[in-house]
């Protein structure tokens, strides 16, 4: 049993972006791409696991990330391993430090990640 823990409690979650200060862009949906990578492993390897993702307002408010272009939430959403994305940051975003919250959850064990950024001009 205490080896089954063990290896449930190895669990990582990596968040990568091209730093801390995204450019806005002219519209919610027009502007420049801020590429993501979200990488789960285990022991090295890849692991299924469900993605939610969500920005945080300085009042504490979560706002659900949207999937690419579309609509769809980024709410327990299956990954294999690794995730790559894209977010437009709204001109209304501009000089306000926001927090992407990351949360993973895999075989049992929660994970949560958090990312601070200050969209900028």
């Amino acid at each position: 049993m205490s080896m089954l823990v063990a290896a449930l409690a190895a669990l990582t979650v990596t968040f990568s972006a091209p730093g801390h200060t995204p450019k806005i862009g002219q519209s919610e949906d027009v502007g420049p791409k801020w590429f993501y990578t979200v990488k789960v492993t285990r022991a090295g390897k890849p692991v299924r696991a469900l993605l939610t993702m969500q920005v945080v307002d300085p009042l504490g408010t979560p706002h659900p990330v949207e999937v690419g272009p579309t609509t769809k939430p980024i709410t327990r959403l299956p990954i294999n391993g690794r995730y790559r994305d894209y977010l437009i940051f709204p001109p209304e975003s501009r000089g306000i430090p926001l927090k992407l919250r990351i949360t993973v959850v895999a075989g049992g064990v929660r994970r949560v990640v958090t990312y601070v950024v200050t969209p900028r001009a």
